[in-house]
C-alpha cells in the first residue's frame, strides 16, 4: 500500500472513529495492521474500540503495542491504565500513569491545560476506586494530586477529599477543607450540605444550620437540605448528644 492510499485509509477510519462508529472504523484499522503500520493512532483507536466492546485483553495489547511505537502517547497511557484499574490491577495501573506523567514532564515542563485536566480526572478516577476499596489514605492522596491539577472541578473534588478525612476522623480537617469550597464557591450546594454534617455531628449545630439554611436559599427545591434544617432546628443548641444523620 502506497502512502496516499495509506493516509487515505487512515483518514476514513479516524472519521468513523471520531464520530463514535466503531463497526465501521475496526475493520479499516486492522487493514492498516495488516498492512504494518507504525501509526501509534491506529493500535489506540483499536483499544479504545475493543475496550468499548468489553475485550479487555486485546484492547490492553493494542494501547501496549500503541506505547511500543511511542512511548510517550500520552492517550494510550491513559487508556491502559484505565483497563487495568477497572480489572484490579491497581498497582500496574499506577506504574503506567506515574510514567506516562514522568515522560511527559520532561517533555515539556510546562503541560498544557488540556492535558492537565485530563490527569486530574485520571487522579479523580484513581481515588474513586481507593475509596470504593476503603484505601483512604490512597484515595486521599490521589484526590489531592486531582486538585492541585484541576480549574475545572475544584468544588467536585475537595468534597471528596473532605469525605476522605471524615473516614479518617479528621473532622477538622474535614471542615476546613469545606470552609475553603464554600467561601470560593458560594453556590456549590453538595459542600454545604456535607460542611452542615461535620458541624452537626460535631455538636455545632447552629453552624449546621446555618449551612443548610445557605443551601436552601441557593437551590429551594433542595429536599436533603431542606430534611437536614428541618431536624436540625429541632435541637437545642446547648445539646451534647445530638443525634448522627447520614448523608
Amino acid at each position: 500500500m502506497d502512502f496516499e492510499a495509506e493516509q487515505e485509509l487512515f483518514s476514513t477510519a479516524e472519521e468513523h472513529f471520531k464520530a463514535d462508529h466503531y463497526a465501521e472504523a475496526e475493520p479499516l484499522l486492522n487493514q492498516l495492521v495488516l498492512k504494518s503500520s507504525k501509526r501509534p493512532e491506529v493500535f489506540h483507536m483499536l483499544g479504545t474500540i475493543y475496550y468499548d466492546q468489553g475485550k479487555f485483553n486485546k484492547a490492553i495489547r493494542s494501547f501496549k503495542r500503541a506505547l511500543e511505537i511511542n512511548p510517550g502517547y500520552t492517550d494510550s497511557s491513559v487508556g491502559l491504565s484505565v483497563i487495568l484499574n477497572d480489572l484490579g490491577k491497581y498497582e500496574e495501573g499506577q506504574k503506567v500513569f506515574d510514567e506516562a506523567r514522568a515522560m511527559l514532564s520532561v517533555k515539556s515542563p510546562n503541560p498544557n491545560h488540556h492535558l492537565n485536566e485530563r490527569f486530574a480526572s485520571k487522579h479523580d478516577e484513581l481515588g474513586e476506586l481507593y475509596l470504593r476499596h476503603n484505601k483512604l489514605e490512597e484515595a486521599l492522596t490521589e484526590f489531592q494530586k486531582a486538585l492541585a491539577l484541576t480549574t475545572l472541578r475544584r468544588p467536585e473534588i475537595s468534597v471528596s477529599i473532605a469525605e476522605c478525612h471524615i473516614l479518617l476522623n479528621n473532622f477538622t480537617l474535614a471542615i476546613r477543607e469545606l470552609r475553603l469550597v464554600v467561601r470560593e464557591y458560594p453556590h456549590f450546594v453538595p459542600a454545604r450540605l456535607k460542611l452542615g454534617k461535620c458541624y452537626y455531628d460535631s455538636n455545632q449545630v447552629p453552624e449546621a444550620i446555618e449551612q443548610w439554611e445557605a443551601a436552601v436559599r441557593h437551590e429551594p427545591s433542595n429536599i436533603a437540605a431542606k430534611d437536614y434544617l428541618r431536624l436540625a432546628q429541632t435541637i437545642q443548641v446547648t445539646s451534647l448528644n445530638s443525634p448522627q444523620m447520614d448523608i
